[in-house]
């Protein structure tokens, strides 16, 4: 089966000890963010859990702890954007995450380790020019470290609409333009663009649009395949395979504006307050009236004898 960590949190840049800790103990609780009472338990063992996915703006917290987590496939989606602490508070400084960015492919590989570019927002300081140059930048300096780089234009959530009420809808022709330019530059750095719940708009242009999370990712990250069971995804847009996610909404610490997992940063602070690096549960511990669900699991890799395995 597979783990997801990245969904609603960044556990590798706020959490990553506490992650240590569940990988060591074996196994975690994660609460039904719609109804808290329901717990669902989850193990952590390499026998049933095949690929741990990790989404982040900073992995290097977690470079301390690799060794607990190399006996579990994994593929990474690190954000690296050019955007400023107006839009990104928390994130650090973008020359070290791209050294971090290739310290982790090191250790993974190329085939385990995603660049995400996202979302792309236009105003009067992040033109279209700007992006272009900067995503040409930071596309040159990853080069043959990655050869994934999704992207994707702002949806303007309730949340973001809230925390960015400034942040406007990128036009279709600014969508078509990026796009075909930042394939173009991505190609020439061994890199396929995957755009991230956007339609087929841009397959016209070399663009992978079938989806930037598939089992086949996940597949070619481990070098083995995979009977999943069917499974949609998170939106209707949405074709990637995210399933059994361990972290929590309203906990990460980066603050982006565009975040559609946040509420105001209040509530971030509150949240975080909560967080005990020993607990079997992200934030907070076991409460009165919790139902405990022993989630049954079981690897998916294909055990049968067959010619080397080659990803599509």
């Amino acid at each position: 089966m597979i783990i997801n960590t990245g969904q609603r949190t960044d556990i590798p840049a706020f959490y990553a000890e506490w992650f240590s800790n569940r990988i060591k103990e074996g196994f975690v609780c994660v609460r039904n963010p719609y109804n808290p009472s329901q717990v669902s338990k989850y193990r952590l063992d390499p026998s049933v859990v095949d690929v741990i996915g990790f989404c982040t703006k900073n992995p290097a917290p977690m470079f301390p702890y690799m060794d607990l987590l190399k006996d579990f496939g994994q593929y990474w989606f690190v954000t690296l954007t050019s955007y400023g602490r107006d839009i990104e508070p928390n994130v650090p400084d973008k020359h070290r995450l791209i050294e971090d960015v290739k310290t982790l492919s090191k250790i993974v590989g190329t085939d385990a380790v995603g660049w995400r570019y996202d979302p792309i927002l236009l105003s009067d300081k992040y033109t279209a020019e700007y992006h272009l140059h900067a995503f040409a930048q930071i596309a040159e300096s990853l080069k043959g470290y990655t050869k994934t780089v999704v992207i994707s234009f702002i949806d303007l959530y309730p949340k973001v609409r809230k925390n960015f009420p400034e942040a406007r809808e990128v036009s279709k022709a600014d969508r078509f333009m990026l796009g075909k330019e930042m394939i173009k530059i991505a190609t020439d750095c061994g890199m396929v663009v995957k755009p991230c719940a956007e339609g087929d708009e841009l397959a016209a242009y070399g663009a992978d649009c079938s989806g930037c999370m598939k089992i086949s990712d996940y597949e070619k990250a481990i070098g083995q395949r995979l009977i999943a069971p069917k499974k949609k995804g998170a939106r209707a847009e949405c074709a990637c395979y995210l399933s059994c996610d361990i972290g929590a909404y309203n906990t990460c610490m980066h603050l982006c504006r565009y975040c559609y997992a946040n509420a105001e940063p209040e509530v971030i602070y509150a949240q975080n307050r909560l967080h005990d690096p020993t607990s079997p549960f992200l934030i907070g511990n076991y409460t009165e009236g919790d139902k405990v669900h022993e989630v049954p699991q079981e690897s998916w890799i294909d055990r049968q004898e067959r010619l080397p395995f080659t990803a599509l």
